[in-house]
């Protein structure tokens, strides 16, 4: 799958910026290199990239205010990103994702296999979002999900949410009260393979939870299995 336009990857580390651009390039991408955050942030505008790869620390910025920066420049703004970094606790994958990550490796122990899938899987969701959706409400009690809209109401007041967000209650909310396992969500949201070990499932229930204040109730955990939505919170 070729990107229309580059991907642009952001990391002060010399080898991993390197394998990183032979390995996207050897899959056909085309890619734009950057070492710290302010030649970033000019590729960025310049280049239209069609995904940024994003560490986390690098010399001069935060990878989370060149994310911020992405986000509030309407240029860059639907641009997906993933951030690559070093930090693999659980408050760094949310903050990430809070700011407008569409995705989270952590170097330590991703391999360049995986990493190809998913970005592979984060371009294929944003290409499934440029397509006109059929219109189409789901209402559950306070909950509101606008699907032709990509917007999501709690007794009336807009939630924003990620794509990858959206994308997950969406799966769920379209099969109330059905389990749904954590590799078949992985599929069916990430585009990745059933079996991969990761913990990004649960990360983004549990900010999606948060987002959804008193319509967090819909979303139930089924232990050792996965998750449930519920029509009725109570259930």
């Amino acid at each position: 799958m070729a990107a229309d336009g580059p991907i642009l990857i952001v990391d002060d580390e010399d080898d991993l910026r390197d394998l990183l651009d032979i390995n996207l390039r050897r899959e056909g991408f085309r890619t734009a290199l950057a070492a710290n955050a302010t030649d970033a942030l000019a590729l960025a505008a310049a280049e239209c990239p069609s995904l940024v790869v994003l560490d986390l620390m690098l010399p001069d910025l935060s990878g989370t205010e060149v994310c911020r920066r992405l986000r509030a420049s309407p240029e860059t703004a639907a641009v997906p990103i993933i951030m690559l970094t070093a930090k693999g606790e659980e408050i760094d994958r949310v903050v990430g994702f809070e700011v407008g990550a569409d995705d989270y490796v952590v170097k330590s122990s991703f391999s360049m296999r995986e990493f190809v899938l998913r970005v592979r899987a984060v371009l294929r969701r944003q290409a499934a979002k440029t397509e006109a959706p059929a219109a189409n409400r789901v209402v559950h009690g306070g909950l509101e999900i606008d699907e032709s809209g990509h917007r999501v109401f709690v007794e009336g007041e807009r939630v924003e949410l990620t794509a990858t967000e959206f994308k997950l209650l969406t799966a769920l909310a379209r099969r109330p009260g059905r389990v749904q396992t954590r590799g078949f969500l992985l599929q069916e949201v990430w585009d990745l393979p059933p079996d991969i070990n990761t913990r990004t499932v649960d990360t983004h229930v549990k900010r999606l939870r948060e987002k959804l204040g008193s319509a967090a109730g819909h979303l139930k955990t089924v232990r050792g299995v996965g998750y449930r939505f519920a029509a009725d919170p109570k259930d």
